[in-house]
């Protein structure tokens, strides 16, 4: 079996006093989408920070492409930065950019490519996600919600990244914005052949788009598996997430369209 893109072993996170995390294991293998849940205070943006390099860990390793990055240097922590991308819950568009060169912008910083296929490589990741030349020339204030977020998913893939990290992706959408965000998202994962951490509190996005569940509790990752191997387990924090009205309504949700997808066939 080949080894795990993010490895986390032994972790703990505390400030001051306060133990967030303690003796944390974590793999995420490559092609999952793999969802992190847990209530407030678990630790979930904090772990997620922890993989893109943001914040050190107390004690403990993570491991992302086979290398501690919390011992790499400055230079090899960028190397590795390039193999991923980072969708922000709130996009994190740069306001004074263009659209095409908010996209742009992590090309130019390598340094080595020409400006003139650095905009075609940004019209073309741009047109991925649904925008066209036209909205390319627009600067963010002049976008929709909607169309912000999917700025900043072409500027995360602007790389050609193996490994997507995503916080809150469908936050602050509509019902029928998020549902074609979240089909933009599953498809972008099997074009690309990428692998996905996601931070989600929205269940549908979560049914929706998860192959895997890692729920955080206690401190440490309680379960980390199938959404439906998950949901089954008998804690009372899993129960009270996935199984209130809420949860119930989002399960329905997903098993009609695995009826009509099924029927379909």
């Amino acid at each position: 079996m080949a080894a795990p893109i993010i490895r986390i072993r032994d972790l703990w996170t505390q400030f001051d006093q306060f133990v967030v995390h303690q003796d944390l294991n974590l793999e995420v293998r490559q092609g999952e989408i793999l969802s992190l849940v847990g209530g407030s205070g678990s630790g979930k943006t904090t772990l997620l920070r922890q993989m893109l390099g943001l914040e050190k860990p107390t004690r403990g390793h993570v491991e992302v492409f086979g290398e501690d990055i919390h011992r790499a240097g400055g230079a090899r922590l960028r190397q590795l930065r390039n193999r991923w991308g980072m969708l922000f819950q709130h996009g994190a568009l740069f306001s004074a950019l263009s659209t095409l060169d908010n996209v742009a912008q992590p090309m130019r910083e390598l340094g080595v490519l020409p400006e003139e296929l650095i905009r075609d490589a940004a019209l073309l990741k741009l047109d991925m996600v649904g925008i066209t030349p036209k909205d390319a020339q627009k600067m963010p204030a002049d976008l929709s919600g909607g169309m912000v977020k999917r700025v900043a998913l072409a500027r995360a893939l602007a790389l050609e990244p193996e490994l997507l990290f995503l916080d809150e992706p469908t936050a602050g959408l509509d019902p029928d914005l998020s549902e074609s965000f979240v089909s933009l998202i599953s498809s972008l994962h099997q074009q690309m052949r990428l692998t996905v951490v996601m931070v989600t509190h929205d269940l549908d996005t979560l049914f929706a788009l998860s192959t895997k569940i890692a729920v955080l509790a206690d401190k440490r990752v309680i379960a980390l598996g199938a959404p439906k191997e998950v949901i089954a387990l008998p804690h009372s924090f899993i129960q009270r997430f996935f199984l209130g009205e809420r949860g119930k309504r989002a399960l329905e949700v997903l098993r009609e369209k695995e009826m009509e997808t099924n029927h379909g066939k």
